[in-house]
């Protein structure tokens, strides 16, 4: 059967084929043909257009739905401006492995590629490609299927990743008869089911932990983006291994499991060096996993390395290996897991109880500090009071420099989609979107935002958009009126010499209330959880704008290694600091 068709109602049967929910972005003249056919009956199938205060944000809220639904999410921007302002909010997801659909509007074709003087010109196509999979350019109206098609199976092939696509304006105007069979389900145009590993592979991998005496599993972001939560914990069960995931990887096991151990921790450090195996799933072994290296991590040269990974570049990237697996990492471990049940279908029995000690040890120093009744407010009571109000399965969005880390020692993550954070970027500005898109994926749940006061001013508009969608988030700033983690370095290592990092007092909680949202600033330890009761009583979007000490905010525990890891890589000063600790481990 054919139909006539405009280029933008193509476009919106090939999303709506896909089960796209949303499509992020500002509205433009070139879009109206897509939008236009959105009103009239995309909505009433499932698709609706979100529109945002500012293009960054809508990629971030693409980039969150897609970490917390594992389906591509949808964005898109206008010619010149509109799309370069996308580009902030899609290296996040370049750098984390989110498959995202990034559409840009484009000048007419007859006037791009060479650009002939045309107003709001910009070579968009040459724009994303250091930051995406893949980018086309969508020249002809009866190519949009095809290309649409193929940027969902680039974005989902392999290691996850964006993909953009350009589409000039004359190209969505334009009418065309459509054989509707070219409007194909995604199972006729990609893969929908992703690659076991080799067999001969699994089979050596199983073997060598089985006869291990301490094997160690180290779970990255891969773990997520595959749904291998579940075959990570049964395989860590039935081989009674330890796991340290990356920052990237929170969550694939539940932060109170007795074999979780904290990413990068002085425990995890200690099972790091005393592992004779370790399983490597779904990471590349970046910066804040010390590259998988001494003294972070046992010698390779004795030490035994298994990596799976969906991306062979990946494969001994970092660390060398002794077996590398390339793919899917939920596929892979359960052929591992089986494997191992055919070996000793019983399991395996291991002392860990030192190890949890040393965890529960290191973990009760900062319960210590949370729990002081301190006016100025401690940045860690403000953490653990707020975990300690929301449920197990709510959603924790983090975002800010010195904020993320007092976040990391105490706010627990119990689920797989429990945790949004833009980890391999660190970029400012994601928690407000991410914490909107969120509680779009799952109304049901609750959802809080952990940011500091200078990555809350990069995306505070959208609070106008939170209030529009009725996404009835909490955000928590921790106000300490300064880019704190750069003065905090300027502290330590250029002698208080302060430039460029101090605000003026701003009251997040009156922008909140001008914008319809429910606003309150605290200002003492005993106001906290109040004034988070009144937020979700309230039944509207929610800012907390907490006043903390600015002295103790300025300078977390782990600051300065931190600084010396980002500023000097596995250098002498880094390296000293982690002998320390190893040192410490070996003393327990």
């Amino acid at each position: 059967m054919a139909r006539r068709m405009s280029g933008g109602e193509i476009l919106l049967e090939v999303l709506l084929r896909e089960g796209v929910r949303y499509v992020f972005g500002i509205p433009g003249d070139r879009w109206l043909p897509f939008l236009d056919a959105i009103y009239r009956y995309g909505e009433k199938r499932g698709l609706q257009f979100v529109m945002t205060r500012h293009e960054q944000a809508a990629a971030h809220m693409a980039d969150a739905w897609a970490r917390e639904t594992g389906q591509p999410g949808v964005c898109l921007g206008v010619v010149g401006p509109g799309a370069a302002d996308l580009v902030p909010g899609v290296y996040p997801a370049w750098a984390d492995g989110i498959p995202m659909i990034v559409m840009t509007s484009q000048n007419q074709s007859w006037h791009i590629y060479p650009d002939r003087g045309f107003i709001q010109s910009l070579d968009q196509h040459s724009l994303f490609k250091p930051i995406t999979k893949w980018s086309a350019v969508v020249s002809r109206t009866d190519r949009i299927a095809e290309l649409v098609q193929r940027a969902f199976r680039k974005a989902l092939s392999g290691r996850p990743g964006p993909v953009h696509l350009d589409f000039p304006g004359d190209v969505l105007y334009d009418e065309i008869v459509v054989d509707e069979s070219t409007l194909m389900p995604p199972e006729r145009y990609r893969p929908v089911r992703r690659p076991v590993g080799d067999p001969v592979l699994v089979k050596m991998a199983a073997k060598m932990l089985a006869e291990a005496r301490l094997p160690l599993i180290h779970a990255g972001g891969g773990v997520l983006r595959s749904g291998a939560s579940q075959e990570l914990v049964e395989l860590a069960e039935f081989l009674q291994a330890p796991v340290t995931p990356s920052v990237a990887g929170r969550g694939s096991i539940p932060e109170d499991h007795p074999l979780w151990i904290p990413p990068s921790s002085p425990p995890a450090i200690a099972v790091q060096n005393e592992a004779d195996v370790v399983l490597i799933v779904g990471s590349k072994l970046a910066d804040l996993d010390f590259w998988g290296r001494p003294p972070g991590w046992g010698d390779p040269a004795v030490q035994k390395t298994i990596q799976i990974d969906i991306d062979p570049d990946m494969i001994g990237l970092n660390r060398p290996v002794d077996i590398g697996i390339v793919g899917d990492a939920k596929a892979t471990l359960r052929a591992i897991l089986n494997e191992l049940k055919r070996i000793s279908p019983e399991g395996f029995k291991r002392d860990l109880s030192a190890y949890i000690e040393f965890k529960e040890q290191w973990e009760r120093e900062y319960i210590e500090m949370a729990e002081s009744p301190a006016d100025p407010i401690h940045p860690l009571k403000v953490v653990k009071e707020v975990r300690d109000f929301f449920p197990r399965d709510a959603i924790s969005v983090v975002d800010g420099g010195n904020t993320a880390v007092w976040a990391y020692y105490l706010n627990r993550i119990y689920t797989p989609d429990g945790f949004l954070w833009a980890a391999d970027s660190g970029h400012l500005g994601t928690g407000l979107p991410y914490a909107i898109a969120a509680k779009l994926a799952h109304p049901e749940r609750d959802v809080y935002l952990l940011t500091g006061d200078g990555a809350f001013m990069f995306n505070i508009q959208e609070l106008e958009t939170a209030r529009r969608l009725k996404a009835n988030i909490v955000a928590i700033v921790f106000n300490d009126g300064s880019w704190g983690m750069v003065k905090g370095t300027q502290k330590l290592m250029f002698k208080e010499r302060y430039i460029g990092v101090d605000f003026t007092d701003v009251r997040y909680d009156q922008v909140a209330r001008a914008m319809g949202c429910y606003g309150e600033r605290v200002t003492s330890p005993d106001m906290i959880r109040p004034a988070l009761e009144r937020a979700v009583a309230s039944g509207l979007p929610a800012v907390i704008d907490v006043i903390v000490d600015k002295n103790i905010h300025l300078v977390p525990p782990d600051l300065e290694t931190l600084g010396v890891v980002w500023m000097e890589g596995l250098e002498p000063p880094e390296r000293e600091i982690i002998e320390e600790e190893v040192e410490e481990v070996e003393a327990v």
